[in-house]
């Protein structure tokens, strides 16, 4: 089949993006499909493919988001930002409910975040630090302190975003010791029901630096819902005040983040970019996940330049 695409980014975290509301295909072949196109060295590369889907009684569109080795987790906030620009485009909206796999989410189109860069606003919630919702099986919530069976003797947070952030600040990232427990972490030991995001943050100021192993995707340039994650555990351990914005920055770029905390019913709202860098055709059989050449048809140029002038 042939399948027309957007390669798009959220602060430096890069997907193929694609119009799904026509196409009917299982799980399965959407997990070859991003196995696929999402491969560095295939012909896209990417951290995974987001696919805009049909609305409901609830919400304007749905999203979904297929990492690089194929599994679904349940957010990706700098996906949903490219999604939601997307869904404005088909619709005609400047704002817009999303429906996410667990959860939703709610999107509006906001003032640039510097010239020239389409910026989108999202806010999700409640954030949650039950283990039950994390999925880390220990007996108590966990802010702030050295989890047990961890081959770690930091302090984290626990939260579920809703899918599992395990957050720790530090004085600086360490690369190699995060890439080496988010790697622990991604093996599925049985301390973690399904995995989880692993990000270590530096406190900069009234702003935060974040760097994440994302589940299903490894070190990444950004993962927004880290990002955001990292600004409630920052509220929630008292390192930030909640309900005041903050730039969070990542190697990819940057973001502007709010959480709320329990006065806010727990939600945290980001805004940042929605890159649209190229569209592109390509052939591809979704029964094996063999994929032909790329024709590229639009290179969107202005918008390249833009990202990079404001990232510096």
């Amino acid at each position: 089949m042939e399948l027309s695409f957007t390669k798009c980014h959220g602060s430096g975290n890069d997907f193929i993006l694609l119009n799904a509301s026509e196409i009917d295909l299982d799980d399965a072949s959407w997990g070859r499909i991003a196995r696929a196109l999402s491969d560095r060295d295939g012909p896209v590369g990417a951290d995974g493919i987001l696919l805009l889907t049909q609305g409901d009684r609830s919400s304007d569109f749905g999203f979904r988001v297929v990492n690089a080795d194929g599994s679904e987790p349940e957010t990706c906030l700098n996906g949903l930002r490219c999604v939601a620009r997307a869904g404005f485009e088909v619709l005609g909206l400047d704002a817009a409910r999303v429906r996410l796999k667990t959860s939703g989410a709610q999107v509006a189109r906001e003032a640039e975040l510097a010239p020239g860069v389409y910026t989108v606003r999202e806010t999700v919630g409640p954030v949650a630090t039950d283990p039950a919702a994390v999925g880390i099986r220990v007996a108590a919530p966990v802010i702030d302190a050295v989890v047990p069976g961890l081959p770690s003797d930091r302090a984290f947070t626990a939260l579920a975003m809703p899918n599992p952030h395990l957050i720790a600040f530090v004085e600086r990232v360490d690369v190699e010791e995060l890439v080496a427990l988010g790697q622990w972490c991604e093996a599925g030991p049985e301390l973690l029901v399904d995995r989880a995001n692993v990000s270590f943050v530096e406190v900069r100021g009234c702003d935060l630096f974040v760097q994440t192993f994302e589940r299903g995707v490894g070190l990444t340039h950004a993962c927004g819902s880290a990002m955001a994650a990292s600004a409630h555990a920052a509220g929630l351990t008292g390192r930030l005040p909640f309900a005041e914005w903050l730039t969070v920055f990542n190697p990819g770029g940057r973001v502007r983040a709010r959480a709320e905390g329990p006065a806010g019913d727990d939600a945290v709202t980001i805004a940042g970019n929605a890159t649209f860098e190229w569209d592109g055709v390509i052939e591809i059989d979704p029964a094996t996940g063999a994929a032909g050449p790329v024709r590229v048809v639009r290179r969107r140029e202005d918008e390249v330049a833009a990202w990079e002038a404001a990232r510096g």
